[in-house]
């Protein structure tokens, strides 16, 4: 698989993604995101994730406006949480899109499938279709929830945002998602750090000469995801970015792929009201 680090995923509406993004969740202080991002892009990333319940979207759309790159050159999600409906919906959108103090942005998500969904997807088609985000998605949904929503709705999600790593291979949903030509995109690679002493991990780093934290993050691209990594540290960020001058190869991917412990560090959205 050719693999750089502008490499881009073109979404089920012609929207090119990029495939490595930067997460900043709990990325810190306002300086310590705004670093975060500095060093993402210096770095080659062009692909930055946040939310509001993160509390840095200002941060976010100022590190954007400060880089010195073209708005169109960095692609950037946010989402909407806790909506109670369509107006809700609206009101969290236009909220965002002033924090971030930019014209458009390029994804948006319903972050937990626990909202009324369907009516906030209606306001998010019509943000869409003004132009103020150029693709909207979902966001821990499950296939039960992919389903019942698919049902419901006229635009299919170009995106579906997911907890993913080996330790957590959702190897249905991703067949699943692709199937309809929705693009899976995985958060937390990395587990945390909580396995990336993993013998067999360890292992296989070793083969290819890289990190643990890079094997992970070259596994999910491997398997065709979008992949955003979190780190706010300056040597992590370049060592995120460092997946593209090595491969897994098959039999390596075939050991990655046996690690399913269904292990998560953030809820399961079944466990959700």
């Amino acid at each position: 698989m050719d693999l750089r680090i502008d490499s881009k995923v073109t979404l089920n509406n012609g929207v090119e993604m990029p495939r490595l993004g930067l997460g900043v969740f709990k990325a810190g202080s306002p300086r310590d995101t705004r670093s975060a991002i500095r060093w993402a892009l210096d770095a080659g990333f062009r692909h930055i994730d946040t939310a509001p319940m993160y509390g840095n979207e200002k941060d976010v759309g100022a590190a954007v406006r400060e880089s010195g790159l073209a708005r169109d050159e960095i692609f950037v999600t946010t989402k909407v949480y806790e909506a109670a409906g369509y107006d809700a919906t609206r009101k969290a959108f236009d909220a965002s899109l002033k924090e971030l103090d930019i014209d458009y942005v390029d994804l948006y998500l319903i972050h937990w499938p626990n909202v009324e969904r369907v009516a906030c997807w209606k306001a998010m088609e019509e943000y869409l279709a003004e132009g103020k985000c150029r693709a909207i998605g979902i966001s821990n949904f499950t296939i039960r929830h992919v389903s019942a929503f698919l049902e419901a709705v006229d635009v299919v999600p170009a995106v579906n945002q997911v907890e993913f790593s080996p330790f957590l291979f959702q190897k249905e949903l991703l067949e699943f998602c692709h199937a309809r030509k929705i693009q899976l995109e995985a958060y937390s690679p990395l587990t945390r750090g909580r396995r990336l002493d993993d013998s067999r991990v360890v292992a296989v780093a070793k083969e290819c000469g890289c990190t643990p934290g890079q094997v992970l993050i070259r596994w999910a691209l491997q398997h065709g995801l979008v992949v955003i990594p979190k780190s706010s540290r300056k040597e992590r960020i370049e060592e995120n970015a460092g997946v593209f001058d090595f491969p897994i190869d098959s039999e390596q991917i075939a050991v990655l792929d046996s690690l399913n412990e269904d292990f998560r560090v953030c809820p399961n959205p079944e466990d959700l009201p």
